[in-house]
């Protein structure tokens, strides 16, 4: 003791009174926060990890409180998938410029999907016409038809341009992700050991991978997908019956 009872201890002063932390403020969950915390998820762990466990982690939350704005995990893809193309508006259809027009939608498709890791692979997992996006599919079909594309090609042109786009996609998330695995620092590195694997084929028996090879590897992603979406596009532009005939 010190001479005086701990009864009569000096009371805190007034203005460390006031000095108390502030609430902490919640922020409500909502379905955009939950998509924002499943992009992150998906970007760090991939596709076959994440889940909903994964996500309600994120937002510091029980996975319970997810389901009341997510029915479940395929809804939550299609949200997310939602949340990319949701700026998407295909112009006019012009039948001068459909080509161009069409490869740009293509181009736009393919980098949207590589903003993020495997998104390709939800895009593939996906219902063809989600309600949402039916305007513009619609569009799509417009573009085609008024190019001249017969109906049974027009029908078929819109399916066949977005499974190129999803498979080229995911290729290229798939040999990254492979990258990831081996001691190549870069994709350029990545490149010259397969390049190096087929010149060492024996070329008595495969003759035409050894002189393709080359070509077959120096080009980048994006020309790659340029000489394919060229392919396509000539492909279907010779289906169309010239105006004179």
């Amino acid at each position: 003791m010190t001479g005086q009872d701990s009864d009569d201890a000096v009371p805190a002063p007034p203005w460390e009174r006031s000095r108390r932390r502030p609430a902490q403020v919640r922020v409500p969950l909502t379905r955009e926060r939950i998509v924002d915390a499943a992009f992150t998820v998906l970007d760090r762990e991939g596709y076959d990890r994440l889940s909903m466990r994964q996500v309600a982690g994120e937002l510091g939350v029980a996975v319970s409180a997810l389901y009341a704005h997510v029915a479940g995990k395929n809804d939550l893809f299609q949200l997310m998938y939602m949340r990319l193309f949701d700026s998407w508006e295909l112009p006019e259809p012009d039948p001068e410029r459909w080509q161009e027009q069409v490869k740009d939608f293509a181009r736009f498709g393919r980098a949207r999907l590589l903003e993020h890791r495997d998104m390709a692979r939800i895009s593939m997992a996906q219902i063809p016409f989600l309600p949402e996006l039916l305007p513009q599919v619609e569009r799509m079909m417009a573009l085609f038809r008024g190019a001249g594309l017969p109906d049974p090609v027009a029908a078929a042109a819109g399916d066949m341009l977005s499974t190129f786009i999803d498979g080229f996609a995911y290729a290229e998330a798939m040999w990254e992700e492979r990258r990831r695995n081996t001691d190549a620092g870069s994709w350029d590195e990545m490149r010259e050991t397969i390049k190096g694997y087929f010149d060492a084929l024996p070329p008595e028996r495969f003759p035409h991978l050894l002189a393709l090879s080359s070509m077959m590897f120096e080009e980048t992603n994006d020309e790659r997908f340029e000489v394919g979406l060229d392919i396509i596009v000539r492909g279907l532009a010779s289906y169309i019956e010239p105006k004179d005939a």
